[in-house]
């Protein structure tokens, strides 16, 4: 019997590029997975770190701009050097019909590069889905306002954006795990959102699906949301859907997704039933509008373990607000009623009194206004200083008027003595009067008497006043 091949190659080429350090070490994991169907590509401005990587395309990207070097933890560094290499990334990928995008925010290279290798991926006409890591809050503000800058310029160069906050990943892992293994556990998750995806579309399993059932849910859904769960036992296909939908990966409900896709993966001991009783689980729990696209694939290496990979796409903010509103209304609307019985005891005297003290304190205002008027006391004495000579003596604690009043006292006073001493000078000239001169006391003596009008024929035993009456 004659085998008919299909004249169309129907197999999605999917690529996976790992940019910087973190999307190089995710990158690392999967091909230790050995994801099926899935080319790997490793973008970094550390030459050290290319070396070390195990993807077989490599792209050092921004030679002249970090010659070999990292970026420093800069993503403006890590958006010039690829730009720089923008051929290089072009090239890339060329040819891709899905490319998956991861990396660690926070950083340099991925943070600054991957927006550009988003944008060269879907002008190649590709679906882009990213799948990316918040940092963990040790790791410090910076770096954390760092990711948040590059996931929002991430998300408008992509069709679907995964965020992982790693601080959620220390709720899946025990307190001694080691800083090393926690990081391991992070790649890990990175490579089961991937492999959860691409292997609907590379793998043939009991339920399959096309690249265009993807494109239907992925194609320009934004923000994504992503949940894994794994059991093992009876119930292992409710457990592990219930984990999915409520995994700690998951930073809000999935209750208002439009698009969920969702796979179930096992060994070949997997039932229809649990299929059946997974898929129930999950679709319960969103939208009935919602649309769902499921698979099943086999994986042997799970032996008796079920895993479900949950993927939720196009939430509608508007729907999540108005619930949100009618939620916050109805919250408001039960404490009316009790209302009325608070009332009762009308506590609305109670502010009264209240009030009325406060304004007596206006007597605290009082002291406030009198250092006012102090200032422009200070201003006018200040004023009047220059224009009087007196009033800064009667100041004792102003030295600094005083020195410069006395020369404007006396300044006027030296200018009047010139005029007034030279009249009085010719005055002064009776002192010849001093000139008699005596030469013995009794011709003193006797100019005297003849003053007082005494002669030397004068009795001056006898009185005066009577001299003069005989006389």
């Amino acid at each position: 019997m004659a085998e008919i091949l299909p004249e169309v190659d129907t197999s999605a080429r999917i690529k996976v590029i790992g940019v910087g350090g973190g999307g190089n070490s995710a990158v690392n994991r999967m091909i230790d997975a050995k994801l099926p169907g899935v080319e790997f590509v490793a973008i970094n401005t550390d030459a050290q770190a290319l070396l070390h990587s195990k993807a077989r395309s490599k792209i050092h990207i921004g030679r002249e701009t970090t010659r070999g070097l990292g970026a420093g933890a800069d993503p403006e560094v890590g958006r010039k050097a690829a730009e720089e290499s923008e051929k290089e990334i072009y090239e890339a990928v060329k040819g891709a019909d899905m490319v998956f995008i991861t990396l660690g925010e926070g950083g340099g290279t991925g943070t600054g590069g991957a927006p550009f290798v988003a944008a060269a991926a879907r002008e190649a006409g590709a679906l882009v889905v990213a799948i990316v890591t918040k940092p963990f809050t040790f790791e410090g503000e910076r770096r954390r306002r760092s990711a948040d800058t590059g996931i929002r310029e991430l998300k408008d160069n992509v069709d679907t954006l995964i965020t992982i906050p790693n601080d959620r990943l220390l709720q899946m892992i025990d307190r001694k795990t080691s800083l090393v293994d926690a990081f391991g556990i992070v790649d890990e998750v990175l490579q089961q959102g991937v492999q959860g995806i691409s292997s609907l579309i590379t793998v043939h399993g009991m339920i399959n699906l096309d690249f265009a059932d993807v494109k239907a849910i992925m194609a320009q859904a934004g923000s994504a949301l992503m949940g894994i769960g794994r059991a093992r036992g009876d119930n292992r296909a409710t457990e592990a859907a219930r984990q999915a939908i409520d995994s700690p990966l998951l930073e809000t409900s999935i209750e208002g997704a439009r698009g969920v896709l969702f796979n179930i993966t096992g060994g070949r001991n997997m039932t229809m039933h649990e299929i059946d009783e997974a898929a129930k689980t999950i679709t319960d729990a969103v939208d009935p509008d919602a649309n769902i696209i499921f698979g099943a694939v086999l994986d042997e290496a799970l032996e008796d373990d079920l895993q479900i990979t949950v993927v939720a796409t196009g939430f509608d903010d508007a729907r999540h607000s108005e619930r949100e509103a009618a939620r916050e209304v109805h919250v408001r609307q039960i404490p009316v009623p009790e209302a009325p019985a608070m009332t009762r005891p009308e506590p609305v005297p109670m502010p009264a009194p209240v009030r009325e003290p406060e304004p007596e304190p206006e007597v605290e205002s009082e002291p406030v206004f009198e250092p006012m008027p102090l200032p422009p006391l200070r201003q006018p004495f200040i004023n009047e200083a220059p224009q009087t000579v007196q009033e800064p003596e009667v100041v004792p604690f102003a030295p600094l008027p005083t020195p410069t009043a006395p020369p404007r006292r006396f300044a006027p006073l030296a200018s009047i003595e010139p005029e007034a001493v030279p009249e009085p000078e010719p005055v002064a000239q009776p002192e010849p009067e001093a000139e008699p001169v005596y030469t013995t006391i009794h011709e003193k003596g006797a100019s005297i008497l003849s003053d007082m009008g005494i002669n030397d024929d004068d009795d001056l035993d006898v009185p005066a006043f009577i001299r003069r009456k005989v006389q």
